[in-house]
């Protein structure tokens, strides 16, 4: 039987391995890290939201979001629990959001490991592949001192995001190498930098709110969450979400705003209407002392700046224009975005090869028979939640399968 060849040991690189495995197939998983799976290990911080019950339409991002749909049916959320439960991991529920009972990520990285070594895959780690060939219909992956053959290559080398796990993005190259184009990778699920000098005073600042990106002025993507005020711009979750439409947006010069509307997230009708109401009995009040108990005391000097209104002037002194310029600022509170936070910082990258290269649902390329192609390595980018792992699973285990079935239909 003609042996498979998987590029990365990460998620999608060990499910592949092991899907094809229990096919019967001859599997090698070359992996440069000392060990697989280490960016598993960080992900969820260290507990690993491995996959989500909600799986509503936008949870992941590409240029073919039919494809994406018609392979979560093939292997979705459930079947990911599934297979977990089989390997001794059941799923903890939080709200949807499904983790390992153990709340480690190490066993849900352990588990596959196992699985893997007993179903015989062969993995070689501390091997970094240097160049792929395809030659008179077998695949060769060089490295510094061996040269592997396969019938069959499952890409699954990861994107440059997270460097600090081995994550370089050398799949890209490899890909390309074998005829594949590539939509340029770029950061996303991070943080943004703005260009307002007031960031530095709102540090530390976390605050609910409705997050609307807006691209060259028109509305791109809305979010609504606990936003986290940095030095040098914006972090949290809804700013996540939106960061790998700020990444291709920027890539294109467009102009990229964030507008935060502070009134949200708590009760829109009822915080206006306790401001207004307790005029009255806080307008001797000056400074953040007028905005107390509905914003932290850093956010509420800096509405007061952006209104233009003194910290030294008592509410029952403003005038009606600053009373309606704050209140507008409230609900669009506005930051001027200049780029995302690196590769370094980011979680995940959005760009990679399209789906439309591969032949189906197989995870087959349409450019070189036998090569397969999984994970981040693809134009797939998910939400916060556990979606990029599920995407990691879907695509791993659909490219193992295939793999399985094309090297055994050739012998």
């Amino acid at each position: 039987m003609g042996q498979i060849l998987v590029a990365g040991g990460g998620a999608s690189g060990l499910m592949a391995a092991v899907a094809a495995a229990r096919q019967g197939a001859k599997v090698t998983l070359l992996e440069k890290n000392k060990q697989t799976g280490r960016k598993l290990l960080v992900t969820g911080n260290g507990h690993c939201n491995f996959t989500n019950r909600n799986q509503e339409q936008g949870k992941y991002r590409s240029g073919s979001p039919a494809f994406v749909e018609r392979a979560l049916k093939a292997f979705g959320w459930e079947d990911a629990v599934a297979f977990f439960e089989e390997l001794g991991i059941p799923a903890r529920d939080r709200d949807g959001y499904l983790y390992p009972a153990s709340g480690q990520a190490a066993s849900v990285a352990d588990a596959l490991r196992l699985e893997a070594g007993r179903l015989k895959v062969k993995m070689s780690c501390n091997t970094e592949i240097l160049s792929v060939e395809y030659r008179d219909g077998r695949f060769l992956a060089r490295t510094g001192g061996w040269e592997y053959e396969g019938g069959a290559l499952i890409l699954a080398c990861g994107s440059p995001a997270a460097p600090e796990t081995g994550a370089s993005g050398d799949g890209y190259r490899f890909a390309e190498s074998l005829g594949h184009t590539v939509e340029t990778p770029l950061p996303a699920l991070t943080g943004v930098y703005a260009a307002e000098k007031d960031c530095g005073k709102l540090a530390g600042v976390r605050q609910e709110a409705r997050v609307v990106l807006l691209v060259d002025g028109q509305i791109c993507a809305e979010e609504t969450g606990e936003v986290q005020f940095t030095s040098y711009g914006l972090s949290g979750i809804p700013i996540f979400q939106i960061s790998r439409y700020v990444s291709r947006a920027l890539e294109q010069k467009k102009t990229c705003e964030i507008c935060l509307d502070l009134w949200s997230g708590r009760g829109s009708g009822r915080m206006r209407a306790v401001f207004e109401k307790s005029r009255q009995y806080t307008k001797d009040r000056s400074g953040a002392g007028a905005l107390l108990g509905i914003f932290p005391e850093k956010l509420s000097r800096v509405l007061l700046e952006r209104a233009g209104i003194s910290l030294a002037k008592k509410r029952g002194d403003w005038t009606r224009a600053e009373e309606e310029r704050l209140t507008a600022l409230i609900g669009t509170f506005r930051f001027t975005v200049t780029r995302c936070r690196g590769y370094e910082q980011a979680q995940v990258c959005t760009g990679g090869v399209p789906l439309a290269e591969l032949k189906g649902i197989t995870m087959e390329s349409d450019r070189t028979p036998g090569l397969y192609l999984a994970g981040e390595l693809l134009d797939v980018d998910g939400a916060c939640g556990g979606y990029n792992l599920q995407w990691a699973w879907t695509s791993g285990y659909l490219a193992g399968r295939a793999a399985a079935e094309r090297v055994v239909s050739l012998c």
